[in-house]
């Protein structure tokens, strides 16, 4: 199946599982189980970590008899996929009100690096504006 980046078609059950796995890099059912909140039944996580796979979402290796999931779409794609979900929701496309938003977090600690990379790109975005 081909590579999917949707995730809008995913139930709430379903991204958890995709965070958990992305979060790990890859994971075992019983692994995922252990992260899902609520400790679902095996049984479930099995059926949902199958049909993520038959989604395009998710793919297995075998190791020693046990299926090892990874995720079928780099987590970079998978970032801008869910910004670009988060933008339209919540921020109407609005990318600078989103940028506002962040830094406006009282917890928004940048380190110099960060701030230098995100005023060369305010000052990047002046000189193509101009």
């Amino acid at each position: 199946m081909d590579k999917k980046t949707d995730w809008k078609e995913l139930t709430r059950r379903e991204r958890q599982i995709m965070e958990i796995v992305y979060r790990l890099g890859r994971a075992t059912a019983i692994e995922v189980m252990g992260h899902l909140p609520g400790k679902p039944a095996n049984a479930t996580v099995r059926t949902m970590l199958s049909v993520l796979e038959e989604k395009g979402y998710l793919a297995h290796e075998t190791e020693k008899g046990k299926f090892i999931y990874l995720p079928t779409v780099p987590l970079t794609s998978a970032r801008k996929t869910a910004l670009d979900n988060v933008l339209e929701t919540f921020f109407k496309g609005a990318e600078a009100s989103a940028v506002i938003s962040i830094l406006k977090k009282a917890d928004a600690n940048l380190t110099e690096e960060e701030r230098k990379l995100i005023l060369d790109l305010i000052e990047e975005s002046e000189k193509r504006g101009r």
